[in-house]
């Protein structure tokens, strides 16, 4: 039959050689259940520092978790948000748009002969030593004719001024016609070309656009 392990008793108390107690075991050490006014003191401001460090510690991991939270949202939103800026943009680009045309025409029913005079004095030189000059617009009145005849006196041509009417012309578009060259103004067709060179920018811009990051939309933030 197999004899039980025995473990050997040990003496957790130590005597000298006059039999004095050097080392008493834990079990009889007197446990201190009384303490003065400073080490109580010195207790609870060891206990708050304890508390405060671990505070902070947690308050530091709080806010580290939320930062990496709003890195996260803002880099899930950065593509949205740049689309945002570049609708924006067109939007405004294109009210600006329409809101120049409708100031267009106001002026251009006011005074349908001005685009024809500003034509006129930029190709003055062009069309001096020209013997004809033909001016084909819109149904104009012969007050108009009068003074688009005045404006090319004035301009400093002495040729003749032969006038066509094309039917369907808007009363500010033209075209002229001279020896060595011709020249034609339709708002219409202005702003078109105005519309298609803001649509080659706006597609330009966002090709280009600066890309929304996390760093770049906190950069400044304390």
């Amino acid at each position: 039959m197999t004899q039980p392990l025995s473990t050997p008793f040990a003496f957790d108390t130590e005597f000298d050689a006059a039999g004095v107690v050097v080392n008493a075991a834990a079990a009889f050490r007197p446990i201190k259940r009384a303490y003065g006014p400073a080490e109580v003191d010195a207790l609870v401001a060891e206990a708050r520092l304890d508390a405060r460090n671990q505070a902070l510690a947690e308050i530091d991991s709080l806010q580290a978790m939320a930062l990496s939270a709003i890195g996260e949202a803002l880099a899930s939103a950065a593509p949205a948000l740049a689309q945002v800026a570049r609708t924006h943009r067109r939007q405004a680009a294109e009210l600006a748009l329409t809101a120049a045309r409708v100031v267009a025409a106001s002026a251009l029913d006011r005074h349908p002969e001005a685009p024809l005079q500003a034509a006129l004095e930029a190709l003055g030189q062009e069309i001096d030593a020209s013997p004809r000059l033909v001016i084909r617009t819109g149904d104009l009145t012969e007050s108009t004719h009068a003074r688009i005849e005045q404006l090319c006196a004035d301009a400093g041509f002495s040729g003749i001024v032969a006038f066509r009417t094309e039917p369907g012309m808007a009363a500010a578009a033209f075209q002229l016609e001279w020896a060595d060259g011709r020249a034609a103004f339709d708002a219409d067709e202005a702003f078109a070309r105005m519309r298609e060179a803001l649509n080659s920018a706006l597609a330009a811009e966002a090709g280009h656009a600066e890309t929304l990051t996390p760093e770049s939309t906190m950069e400044g933030r304390p």
